[in-house]
């Protein structure tokens, strides 16, 4: 577990908690764009994260569907004929596809001692859509097993949600 993973959780951890849950497709600026900041998904809780460490995700996927735009779902799933600088950084299966290109792909266990701050997850939710998180530093009382930072709804918060849909996707970046 490296450096920057703890930072990483650390800061997913500073997230403001009251977030108003909003998929909306908005033009916003690049590099370093960004909804406002009281409105976001589960995967602004990652772009947010990095972004306070300086990792623009948002710059970094998009130069990557750029170059490799059939490597990424956004076709197949959305339609797109090209990139979408305001919108890539921000769908859970672009991430879920950046993070196995980039960053270290590690083993999907039922074991929660394999997930460590800073990792990222991905899983399907029972309705079948996407969604990720950040292993957070907060360690459950009386277990091995980290919270998860993550907004499903009711804003950026730490749970218990790792082994709660399937999980799809485990990484380090």
């Amino acid at each position: 577990m490296g450096k920057n993973n703890i930072e990483l959780a650390k800061q997913a951890e500073l997230l403001p908690r009251l977030v108003i849950y909003d998929p909306a497709y908005r033009q916003i600026e690049y590099p370093n764009g960004d909804v406002p900041e009281n409105y976001g998904v589960c995967s602004d809780v990652i772009i947010r994260s990095y972004r306070k460490i300086g990792i623009d995700l948002q710059k970094l996927l998009h130069e990557d569907i750029k170059t490799n735009f059939n490597q990424y779902p956004s076709q197949r799933i959305w339609g797109l004929r090209k990139p979408d600088r305001n919108i890539d950084h921000r769908r859970v299966p672009n991430l879920e596809r950046f993070f196995t290109r980039k960053a270290t792909v590690k083993q999907i266990t039922n074991n929660g001692q394999d997930y460590f701050p800073g990792d990222i997850v991905s899983w399907r939710l029972d309705d079948g859509r996407p969604h990720i998180g950040i292993v957070t530093t907060i360690k459950l009382p009386d277990s091995q097993r980290y919270l998860v930072m993550h907004n499903i709804g009711y804003g950026q918060v730490a749970e218990d949600v790792l082994f709660k849909w399937k999980i799809v996707g485990h990484y380090s970046y």
